[in-house]
């Protein structure tokens, strides 16, 4: 009797090469998953679309606020690219339900990997998201006030700050390891910090006076903005991949 052996996988080239084609197929998965069920991209929408028509024709008129419909354009995107990335969470779940992790597991692949896969699936749907939500803006008199590089500048720290947010739930989502979970979780976290924030009133209409140290964050929005991205990313890349290799090995 002669034994049967299996070929060796072969590497594409050097290590980061592998690395980038594996991100890349995890990548390709997640954005053929929202090819395969439209309704995931479609439901992202509809909320945002909902909120600028519900607050800049119906509230507007009560809101003491100059040119109201870009300010709250402002908060409409932040808000829409934060729960978009609720996705990575929910998704990683469900993975983990559906035993396609270990399955993941089973394959000569980076962990790293499937976890860009999966945050870079949602980064695709929160540009999508965004493109349409600049349409809607549009259409109830929403206007770009700023340079063309200036506005692309803001487009691109929104995007970032969503990336590093999916982060954030992916590593959430592994933890709960329920779909069902995960959205009531993140929707009890994301919900009230929406609604104390500035998103859709000024600050300094609701809130008391702020000490120096929370004022300073308030005249550099900016460099805190990136700052938190950059903290965002230090801190809950690397949890996420170590809490991957453990749950997944289970």
């Amino acid at each position: 009797m002669t034994a049967v052996t299996q070929p060796a996988f072969e590497s594409v080239g050097s290590p980061l090469a592998q690395f980038v084609s594996d991100g890349w197929i995890a990548t390709r998965r997640n954005l053929i998953k929202i090819k395969r069920v439209p309704e995931i991209l479609v439901f992202t929408i509809l909320q945002p679309i909902m909120f600028v028509l519900l607050f800049s024709q119906v509230y507007a008129g009560a809101m003491n606020v100059p040119d109201y419909v870009n300010f709250l354009m402002a908060g409409i995107f932040a808000q829409t690219v934060i729960f978009g990335s609720t996705f990575s969470g929910a998704a990683m779940a469900q993975d983990l339900k559906d035993g396609i992790i270990d399955r993941f597991r089973t394959l000569p692949m980076s962990p790293a990997a499937v976890l860009i896969g999966r945050t870079n699936g949602d980064l695709v749907i929160n540009s999508i998201s965004m493109l349409i939500m600049m349409g809607t803006g549009w259409v109830v008199g929403w206007r770009v006030t700023t340079s063309f590089w200036g506005f692309l500048g803001g487009v691109g720290v929104l995007l970032l700050f969503s990336y590093s947010f999916s982060w954030v739930m992916a590593l959430l989502g592994m933890s709960v390891r329920s779909p069902e979970v995960i959205n009531n979780a993140s929707f009890m976290i994301l919900f009230p910090l929406t609604f104390i924030s500035n998103a859709f009133v000024p600050i300094h209409n609701t809130n008391p006076e702020f000490p120096e140290p929370t004022a300073w964050t308030l005249q550099n929005p900016i460099v805190t903005v990136i700052i938190g991205i950059v903290v965002m990313l230090v801190i809950f890349v690397p949890l996420a991949v170590r809490k991957f290799a453990s749950v997944s090995s289970r």
